[in-house]
């Protein structure tokens, strides 16, 4: 099967129903996207389908085929950090940080089709699970990633 995965052509041999989540992470060693919950509830495996936030754990691979995919280690590299990544750090997001590549690629999603986002649409866009709850700062570093006053 050929995917696309952070702008590279890739060929991979895997049932069509192997969800997306187990190729990037056991056949493509792209280990940045995690798995949280096995049922699209917590957004750990969040990446980007065409720039659409998609919950990879419950995403057969067929059904992307042709499409863009994008996970964490496609968002930015450490000489060019995405805004979202710096704002991430000046917020001081993390804290265990196993959630945050999910948080991130949702917060992409979001800036991507509205990039002066309101509280509301951030808090309707980011329906990840945080357990260290740092909800407030995810939201402040969204609103600085935007240009937008915190």
């Amino acid at each position: 099967m050929d995917l696309n995965v952070n702008g590279a052509r890739l060929q991979v041999e895997a049932d069509p129903a192997m969800p997306l989540l187990w190729v990037l992470r056991d056949l493509l060693q792209l280990t940045g996207t995690k798995y949280g919950c096995g049922i699209a509830a917590c957004g750990a495996c969040t990446v980007r389908i065409d720039g659409q936030a998609v919950r990879s754990c419950v995403m057969p691979v067929g059904s992307v085929a042709g499409q863009a995919v994008q996970t964490i280690e496609g968002l930015g590299t450490a000489a060019r950090p995405h805004p979202l990544q710096v704002a991430w750090i000046a917020e001081q997001v993390p804290q265990c940080g196993y959630c945050q590549s999910g948080m991130l690629m949702a917060a992409a999603a979001l800036l991507q089709h509205k990039p002066k986002p309101s509280d509301a649409d951030i808090n309707e866009a980011m329906t990840n699970i945080c357990r260290c709850g740092t909800y407030q700062r995810v939201r402040a570093a969204i609103r600085r990633a935007s240009g937008a006053k915190a």
